[in-house]
């Protein structure tokens, strides 16, 4: 088949940081094309070009987009060409309906260029249906989950006569559900000539739905792999990303399990703005020194509000039950309390509620633990300094300096600053909300080696996780969650993917089984 896209020689330089340096990249007609690559290797920078996000001028470097050289000064131009690029964070108005989201800044227009809304609607639905969603283009988008808006920013991309669509982590923040009806409306949409490209750290998704993968390392294209050749593995992939064999996933470790540090008994939540809907219901779990505890759960049963509750009760209402540390009982009635017994919790949403995106690395890595470096009300600047260069170095943080903007950093440093922040405040336990979302094979191998670190220092690690085999791989025991409810505690080495998934479905009212026959 013919290329549809010739990207060539592309340098791509910020201050300091050569993003880009001599990327080339070719586009087959009607294809699925990968790009895979760590944290900071170039692929959403490469799209930014592309989609004239960075406009011609700003890089090095050729792109021939049919045939034709493409010199785009903005979205809109390549837009105009059929180019149109979904970011991983969706760009949707909350407060509009669907059809006003559809068509934002391509509005149809009728009559004294006023706004057409009966054809607005009808051609919004069409395009709803063509991307399998069965929704009222008059519902607002914030009443919707991510898997929906994901598929409206497609049917957005639809409107403007696509053909050329790129999705940057299209499947990161969905249940696998989701994933796999998005998966399938792009093979749909392939059978209509579209061309896909998709950038994702699950490679699973990647064997299973592209034609070709480009890896990208350091800014430099690596290889481009026929993913119908049977030597095109995913280990043959985390190769080229990481440019090592990574002879194991998850690092090994010698598990040396102590006393009990935290206790959680009888913990129940209640939803903050729905009265009488029990989120987190009758919930008990433990944690050793020593040990690292998953929490697994699908989507909605109360994996993150049980955690956010028990940190010092950032989540929920009328919440009952105790909390021992140390075997004593404690109150941890806000964040400060529990940042005082040493009880910390690395959320799952890092640009939201971890960090600040728009302030340095220095300040997100003290901001849990100001206390430590003002003894007399005043911040110790220099000893602030300290510190965060000490995290940069042991954690590995990809940047020149601690004063560069967190904003700025690929996902999987952005989540070494997030462990950093809590790690200052020395906690005896952590819990890590989806610690590893969204970031690549080798980041999560440094994640998985400072949780490591963390339990051979005595301290206890809790993990709540989407993805079974890392918690199979990284834990010495899984709690499963299912509508609020403990409905197991499975010893990792008694443990399968299957018998987790079963515990995670049990039905609301259905008996829970008794502890000799969970495993």
């Amino acid at each position: 088949m013919s290329t549809i896209l010739e990207m060539r020689s592309i340098v791509k330089e910020f201050p300091g940081v050569k993003a880009l340096d001599g990327v080339d990249l070719d586009v087959t007609r009607g294809e699925i094309h990968a790009i895979c690559g760590e944290n900071g290797a170039g692929k959403s920078t490469l799209m930014k070009v592309l989609s004239g996000v960075y406009p011609h001028g700003t890089y090095d470097g050729e792109i021939v987009f049919d045939g034709s050289a493409a010199e785009f000064g903005s979205i809109n131009d390549s837009e105009a060409r059929g180019v149109v690029i979904i970011h991983q964070e969706l760009a949707l108005v909350p407060y509009l309906s669907v059809a006003e989201n559809i068509f934002l800044g391509n509005e149809r227009r009728g009559r004294a260029g006023l706004i057409d809304w009966n054809q607005s609607n009808a051609e919004a639905a069409k395009l709803l249906a063509r991307v399998g969603l069965d929704e009222n283009p008059l519902t607002p988008v914030g009443t919707l989950g991510v898997g929906k808006q994901q598929l409206i920013e497609i049917a957005k991309a639809l409107s403007k006569e696509v053909r050329l669509l790129i999705l940057d982590e299209p499947t990161a923040a969905l249940n696998d559900t989701d994933s796999e009806h998005l998966l399938d409306l792009l093979r749909h949409l392939k059978g209509q000539g579209i061309t896909s490209i998709i950038i994702s750290h699950k490679l699973n998704e990647i064997a299973e739905i592209a034609d070709r993968t480009t890896i990208i390392r350091d800014g430099r294209t690596i290889e481009t792999i026929d993913m119908s050749e049977p030597t095109s593995t995913q280990d043959r992939i985390i190769r080229g990303m990481v440019g090592r064999d990574l002879e194991h996933r998850y690092p090994e470790r010698a598990s040396v399990v102590g006393d009990e540090v935290l206790r959680v008994e009888d913990w129940t939540v209640f939803h903050p703005t729905q009265p009488g809907r029990k989120v987190v219901d009758g919930a008990s779990f433990n944690v050793r020194a020593g040990e690292v505890v998953g929490i697994a759960g699908l989507m909605g049963a109360g994996r993150t509000e049980l955690a956010m509750s028990i940190f010092g009760r950032s989540y929920g209402r009328n919440i009952s039950g105790r909390l021992y540390k140390d075997g004593k009982e404690i109150q941890a009635r806000n964040v400060s309390e529990a940042i005082g017994h040493h009880i910390a919790y690395a959320t799952e949403d890092r640009k939201v509620y971890g960090l600040n995106l728009i302030d340095d690395i220095r300040h997100n890595v003290s901001s849990a633990g100001l206390g430590q470096l003002a003894p007399r009300g005043w911040v110790n600047g220099n000893e602030e300094l300290r510190v965060a260069e000490e995290y940069r170095s042991s954690l590995n943080i990809k940047t020149p300096n601690v004063l560069a903007s967190v904003g700025k950093l690929s996902g999987g440093n952005q989540q070494k600053v997030v462990l950093s922040k809590w790690l200052y405040t020395d906690p005896d336990v952590l819990i890590v909300d989806e610690p590893t979302r969204g970031i690549d094979v080798g980041a999560k191998y440094e994640i998985y080696t400072i949780i490591n670190k963390m339990v051979a220092a005595g301290k206890a690690v809790v993990v709540i996780s989407s993805e079974l085999p890392e918690l199979l791989g990284i834990c010495d025991r899984v709690y499963t969650l299912a509508f609020g409810r403990i409905t197991g505690e499975v010893p990792v080495a008694e443990a399968t993917q299957e018998g987790l998934m079963e515990l995670m479905t049990i039905e609301r009212d259905q008996p829970l089984p008794t502890k000799e026959n969970a495993s």
